[in-house]
């Protein structure tokens, strides 16, 4: 026999070693084919269900480690998006943000009671899927070649996704309160007046403007950190501490009931240094391949203890059904209603509205809210399931489409490739 300790601390460094071993692996099979490798390590995840056994009675561990990991994931997501860029697109990224989540929600909630699911796991699969995931969307885009009229489409589907993150975290904790005082979730109705109720309304405002002033707080805290290095000429990457902010700005959020996703977004986007100061791109640099390599595989496959590949199979169907109508519905209903004043005033176009909807990719965050959620409601079997096969949907067809999508609409540079070999050949001067 071996004592108990030991047997968990075995068990437990096992489950790491696999998470990281095949998120690695994954990542190796899907470069060069159309799945991103975070759709293989979803999978990967699950099939190895069994191996997962330790964590699967500790959801909470699950809860802390993703919620942990989104929140650093969130601030590089604020990094991504540059300040002076975001003054510009402000108003139509909001919009899309919030009100299209909010039109995200409730055309979902509609769908899915529609289809026959019940109540509960409706209203909180409408919640968790709402949210957009920049982790994806970053490399799917980098690979289209906007005309320059239309680049700022790429910031305002990484600037939406990073907002809708908050929002969506902020929401599905409404929802989570709402089933658990027993609101009935099945009918419109009662979600959208359980909604407006006041008192969810203030926890929202509160949820909204305490993670807004604790990410100023981190913007503050970024700031000295920056005069700190500038003042010492040091252009070294600080990992610890470019991670020890947004944790403790999460942290700080929560505990004064606010939003810690939000909190982390704001202390990104606003301390900004990524485009003001060369002396940091060497930290962001380290900051975006730790991301990849171990926050995002870690969290992918989390799924793994929760849902096992017969749960995953006997909800193929009504997962495929899900996702197929909410990129193909759902998400254009949300972008034009979100954005009807902007195209109205001719401040964009119809076009590019189009454009915004194949944006689609779920990821990160909806794992880790699906997480939060079965923590809380354990009994809601199919919830994990569909929100995995969302997710591996939306991560698989949307970014395939979106390069194509472009180009039918117009948006995109045509390739100048003989142009740029010519003169190396030749010596000619290049004719642009």
């Amino acid at each position: 026999g071996m004592p108990e300790e030991t047997k968990m601390l075995l068990e437990t460094v096992w489950v790491l070693a696999i998470v990281f071993g095949f998120g690695w692996l994954c990542s190796v099979f899907a470069k060069g084919t159309i799945f991103p490798d975070y759709t293989l390590q979803l999978a990967v995840a699950i099939v190895l269900h069994d191996a997962f056994m330790p964590l699967s009675s500790q959801t909470m561990l699950i809860v802390i480690v993703c919620s942990a990991l989104a929140a650093i994931i969130l601030k590089s997501g604020g990094d991504e998006v540059e300040r002076r860029h975001f003054a510009k697109i402000a108003g139509p990224t909001v919009a899309l943000a919030t009100v299209g989540y909010l039109v995200s929600f409730f055309v979902t909630l509609v769908l899915l009671l529609g289809i026959g699911i019940d109540g509960k796991t409706a209203a909180l699969l409408s919640a968790i899927i709402g949210s957009t995931d920049p982790a994806s969307l970053i490399p799917t885009l980098k690979g289209v070649a906007f005309r320059s009229q239309h680049k700022r489409l790429v910031d305002i589907s990484v600037a939406e996704s990073a907002i809708n993150d908050a929002v969506g975290a902020i929401f599905t904790g409404a929802v989570i309160i709402m089933v658990r005082d027993g609101v009935d979730v099945a009918s419109i109705g009662s979600v959208f007046s359980g909604i407006l109720e006041p008192h969810n309304i203030t926890h929202l405002g509160r949820e909204l403007g305490i993670g807004a002033i604790v990410g100023i707080v981190g913007w503050l805290i970024m700031r000295q950190y920056e005069k700190f290095k500038s003042d010492r000429h040091e252009t070294n990457s600080d990992f610890s501490a470019v991670v020890a902010v947004p944790l403790l700005v999460f942290g700080i959020a929560v505990y004064f009931h606010g939003n810690g996703f939000l909190a982390a977004f704001i202390t990104g986007l606003l301390a900004n240094y990524n485009h003001s100061s060369p002396r940091f791109a060497k930290t962001l640099g380290i900051m975006e391949a730790n991301i990849d390599s171990l926050a995002k595989p870690v969290i992918f496959m989390m799924a793994g203890p929760l849902v096992s590949v017969g749960d995953l199979w006997q909800n193929a169907g009504m997962g495929l059904v899900i996702s197929l109508l909410f990129i193909f519905l759902v998400r254009p209903a949300a972008v034009f209603v979100s954005l009807l004043v902007p195209i109205i005033r001719k401040k964009m176009t119809v076009k590019e509205a189009g454009f915004l909807c194949v944006v689609r990719e779920t990821g990160v965050l909806p794992i880790v809210l699906a997480v939060g959620a079965v923590y809380a409601f354990p009994e809601l079997k199919t919830l994990m399931p569909l929100v995995a096969w969302v997710v591996i949907w939306t991560l698989i067809i949307p970014p395939a489409l979106t390069p194509w999508w472009a180009k039918i609409l117009g948006l995109t540079e045509e390739p100048k490739k003989e142009n740029h070999e010519e003169p190396v050949l030749s010596g000619a001067p290049a004719h642009s």
